[in-house]
């Protein structure tokens, strides 16, 4: 009675192999497990990535338990284990720990074989030479004519959306300004005039008035002469205008045209305040300009009378 009390009081471990013959390279299954009642406590060895020096353990499962009849606890975990050693491997007992003492399974042997033949006099060569891949030709092309084609559809397209808007929509005529349509000179005068009544000089805003002044006159050189006097300095104006009117025997003119840009610059980036006979001076200048270098109307054609005698 106290044999049979004693057998079933002790902690039973094993190990056991699937197979204790393996190719190199190829795996086999290894299962531990513990008995012990159902106070006891095991704790399972911890493997890393290898059981011991040969042999490597590929995968491990976690430790599941079941209840016997008798009730005790069985602890189960599967390995696998593999080696790339041709020998002839010993496994030593694998400890366990059972209620704070090590305690240990049977012991294993494990033959690993390598099946061929190594000629180690041999150099190291790939297994294959390198292969080179062939170029898909028709493939390339494919895609080359494809990018073609829609470049060719929306160029295309593009045509013939400008043939068709030529033909079936009508563009509307841009607005054009009262202004162009009326003599340059007549429209510089009026203007000349509203800067007269509103004598800005005389209220001290002496860049207003050189500004609206000039730009009348740079707006007028441009209708008149071609010369877009707007869009450039009192330099690039006079040089152009230079030609221009002294060919023309108009050397008073121009020197008027110079002593007025030249004051304005002044007003304008040097700050300059000018006296009032100057102020009044540029606005007389600017409409001599003006009114001397207006354009002459050509005159009407008379139509041809026929003598009353010539008739019969």
């Amino acid at each position: 009675m106290t044999t049979i009390l004693s057998i079933l009081l002790s902690v039973v471990l094993s190990a056991q192999l699937d197979s204790t013959q393996l190719w190199i390279g190829d795996q086999s299954g290894l299962h531990l497990e513990a008995t012990a009642a159902a106070e006891d406590k095991v704790t399972f060895p911890v493997f890393t990535s290898s059981l011991q020096e040969g042999i490597e353990v590929v995968e491990q499962s976690p430790v599941d338990t079941t209840a016997t009849t008798d009730g005790r606890t069985v602890y189960h975990q599967d390995l696998v284990v593999t080696s790339f050693k041709d020998s002839l491997f010993y496994i030593n007992p694998i400890p366990f720990v059972v209620n704070g003492d090590t305690q240990y399974t049977n012991s294993l042997s494990l033959n690993v074989i390598q099946p061929f033949e190594l000629d180690t006099t041999d150099a190291i060569t790939d297994i294959k030479p390198v292969m080179k891949p062939k170029i898909w030709w028709w493939g390339i092309l494919r895609w080359v004519l494809l990018a073609i084609l829609i470049a060719g559809l929306a160029v295309g397209g593009w045509f013939l959306y400008r043939w068709a808007k030529r033909f079936f929509v009508k563009e509307e005529a841009e607005p054009v300004d009262p202004e162009l349509l009326r003599p340059c000179d007549e429209v510089a005068l009026e203007k000349l005039d509203r800067i007269k009544e509103e004598k800005a000089w005389q209220a001290g805003e002496y860049k207003k008035y050189f500004s609206e002044l000039t730009f009348v006159v740079r707006e007028y050189i441009g209708r008149r002469y071609d010369v877009h006097s707007t869009e450039k300095t009192s330099d690039e104006t006079l040089q152009a205008m230079k030609p221009v009117l002294t060919e023309n025997d108009q050397k008073d003119l121009y020197q008027r045209l110079e002593s007025m840009l030249r004051l304005a610059d002044l007003v304008k980036f040097a700050k300059w305040s000018p006296t009032p006979d100057e102020s009044e001076t540029s606005l007389v200048s600017a409409y001599t300009f003006v009114k001397e270098t207006a354009p002459v109307p050509e005159p009407e054609q008379a139509e041809p009378t026929v003598e009353k005698g010539a008739e019969s």
